[in-house]
């Protein structure tokens, strides 16, 4: 793109930009106006709750840490937007202060009452019959007082160490001998649930209030000045000095065990905490007044995903299952097709949690695990489930004696220690194991299968958008293309050589490869749609989150060009939408619902240079560490009506007006604002309603 092309947008500076955190914020926002919606089934309502305090956690541990990280080191660069670490945080705190209020609002003013409407109550301690608490006494005195362990603060025990996301109940003690004021602090253990349930299973008290009520068993002879429950958030993120670590898989670890003890970043209280409490926590915490989060509420919501699992007639989502896609189902008992030989006859598209990962993916590697013909299986695994069927038929493969290689990214966040039991499980059976690549993180979602085929050897290949992972892809949206196709096979190959091996300069002639040529084709593409005849431009995206800067400047001059651009962004997006003489031809939509839009897809109407559309999807969003520090595969889709059927999902989420919110220049609105009726077109059940008519007319 040259630089002429983008001189209208580079002219605005870094106003022509959005601010990735707020942005990410404006996300999270949309996840609580579920919780909101009286139109959410009711406990859905509840688990959207969760959901959005489990991204605010790891917003915190991840995002904020990094800013203060580098207002403590004295940065002031400035991000793309403009903004210094210290402005970003002060726009942070105050922003993420107004959304705690607003969840505090729907959990007491929203949740609680409509959940007591339907018979389920969450009930103080002291506003329990004397019943109710002799009952609690005893499941105090039998179940929990035994795991407690209070820990005095005084001169000769030092402040004790608050682990990350713990609950905890912060005491202050008056010696009635001598006077003195003593603090002490009491964790809640986590193998209690979060809200205990009273007999009749339908009312629910706070764990933190049960304990707090029996605080003279743990303090006898004590006088309580006063109490507070509190919760504190730290520095999660891994700091890998990946250059000098002689050994990942040890770097790796080390970093995880060092993780537990990371600043602190955020402390929350409940709302009664006393000034004197406060302070005396920031102090040893080292942190400001700024940091603090006063709560309404049980602290962690994430509790209510136990609330989710309560038995309420009508308060969920319709049970969906997903179909076995018909293709690879032989005959009406939905018996497993011979894979192989149908993607001999051509490509089969999967779209997930609508067609079952169980019946697809997954049937695809233990096919490939038990076929004696199969002599190798190669697979990227970014984030894998516990109770993986993948990981089972990888060993079972190697136990026959096929070649099988398995890249474990030891740095997917969160999920690190997940990922080296996995490892070390595969390496015992003799799977090849490959611990990521230094500097680079492998996000690529690949399987190759290699198979004699009489006198030739036939490669078999799965490349998607999601994880191998059974877990999410029954509530992630994904997609999935099944291919025998010899280019992409050979492309496959070449990647896993990579991947495994050394190599510099590799060549992809169909997969577009993430840090090689990805960014370059993409730009390519949209460079295709500005120079096409004029009128016929026209670009569709779907991704997670839009933040590179150099892509949304290429976005900015295809819109002034006239292109049509339609992106759909479930997350952040830091490209302002509909500003007159920058981006009035580019429309910005996010769809939020009961599945976790998941999918990349990039069309092209003038994609292969020759008049033709061009469709591509795969692991990568357009974000600078997806575009330069990872490895990402996106494969095109080279069947018509393969890619025709994408389109039509495409068109469907583009008229979605129920789930939909636009993005106009900085501002997110719902199409359909709660009150205005009911909306005509609900991607979700619109698609789940297409898969079970795709399923009894057996097509594709």
């Amino acid at each position: 793109m040259s630089g002429e092309s983008l001189g209208a947008a580079s002219e605005l500076g870094p106003a022509r930009f959005s601010n990735r955190e707020l942005s990410w914020l404006d996300f999270n926002s949309r996840v609580l106006a579920l919780a909101e919606d009286p139109d959410t089934p009711l406990l859905e309502q509840a688990k959207f709750l969760a959901i959005f305090t489990s991204n605010g956690d790891e917003f915190f541990q991840v995002r904020v840490a990094g800013l203060m990280e580098q207002v403590e080191s004295g940065v002031t660069s400035r991000s793309d937007d403009g903004r210094t670490p210290a402005q970003q945080l002060r726009e942070i705190y105050k922003r993420a202060s107004e959304s705690a209020d607003r969840a505090d609002e729907v959990f007491l003013s929203g949740l609680v009452p409509a959940l007591a409407d339907r018979g389920i109550h969450f009930i103080k301690w002291r506003e329990l019959p004397p019943s109710d608490q002799d009952w609690l006494r005893d499941v105090f005195n039998e179940r929990i007082f035994p795991v407690l362990t209070p820990l005095a603060v005084d001169p000769s025990h030092p402040f004790p160490y608050i682990s990350n996301l713990s609950l905890n109940l912060g005491v202050r003690l008056r010696d009635p001998l001598t006077e003195e004021v003593r603090f002490a602090r009491l964790k809640v253990p986590r193998l209690l649930d979060r809200f205990l349930a009273l007999p009749e299973g339908d009312r629910f008290v706070p764990l933190e209030q049960v304990i707090a009520a029996h605080l003279d068993r743990l303090f006898p002879g004590m006088s309580v000045v006063d109490s507070t429950i509190f919760r504190v958030t730290r520095n999660t993120d891994l700091m890998l000095e990946e250059d000098e670590a002689d050994d990942l898989l040890a770097a790796v670890q080390s970093e995880v065990r060092r993780r537990r003890f990371g600043g602190a970043v955020r402390l929350e209280v409940d709302d009664h905490a006393s000034e004197e409490m406060v302070e005396f926590l920031i102090e040893e915490l080292d942190l400001g007044p700024e940091n603090v989060f006063r709560r309404r509420v049980p602290l962690d919501l994430t509790g209510l995903f136990t609330i989710r699992a309560l038995d309420l007639p009508d308060a969920t989502y319709p049970e969906f299952n997903g179909i076995t896609q018909p293709r690879l189902a032989s005959g009406p008992e939905t018996v497993p097709a011979d894979f192989f030989a149908t993607l001999r006859k051509g490509d089969v598209l999967v779209h997930h949690p609508y067609d079952s990962f169980s019946s697809s993916v997954e049937e695809f590697i233990r096919q490939a695990a038990r076929d004696p013909d199969v002599q190798a299986i190669k697979l990227t695994l970014y984030r894998t489930s516990g109770d993986s069927q993948i990981i089972e038929a990888l060993i079972r493969a190697a136990e026959q004696g096929k070649a099988v290689a398995a890249l474990v990214e030891l740095k997917a966040r969160f999920d690190e220690e997940n990922n080296i039991v996995w490892a070390k499980r595969l390496e015992k059976v003799g799977v090849h194991v490959v611990y990521g690549m230094v500097g680079l993180k492998t996000h690529t979602k690949v399987a190759l299968v290699v198979r004699q085929e009489g006198d030739r050897v036939r490669r078999y290949c799965h490349v998607g958008t999601g994880n191998y992972n059974s877990k999410t892809a029954r509530i992630y949206e994904d997609f999935g293309l099944l291919t025998a196709d010899e280019v992409i096979g050979a492309d496959a190959s070449s990647l896993f050589n990579y991947l495994t091996g050394y190599a510099r300069d590799v060549q992809y002639h169909r997969l577009l490869v993430a840090p090689h040529h990805l960014r370059s084709a993409l730009s390519a593409r949209i460079r295709g749609e500005i120079e096409a005849p004029e009128g016929t431009g026209h670009i569709v995206m779907k991704m997670n989150s839009l933040v590179d800067g150099d892509m949304i400047d290429q976005l900015y001059a295809a819109s002034q060009a006239g292109v049509r651009v339609q992106l759909i962004v479930r997350g952040i997006c830091c490209l302002r939408a509909g500003v007159e003489g920058l981006s009035e031809n580019i429309e910005v939509r996010s769809i939020v619902g009961r599945y976790l839009e998941h999918s990349r897809v990039y069309h092209f109407a003038n994609g292969d240079g020759h008049g033709r559309s061009a469709t591509y999807f795969g692991s990568a969003d357009l974000m600078p560490r997806n575009l330069d520090r990872r490895v990402e595969a996106v494969t095109p889709v080279l069947d018509e009506d393969l890619s025709a059927r994408i389109a039509d999902i495409l068109a469907i989420q583009l008229a979605d007006d129920t789930l939909a919110w636009t993005l106009t220049d900085r501002t997110w609105q719902r199409v359909n604002p709660p009150g205005s009726g009911p909306g005509e077109v609900d991607t979700h059940v619109v698609l789940e309603e297409e898969a079970n008519k795709r399923a009894a007319l057996n097509v594709m």
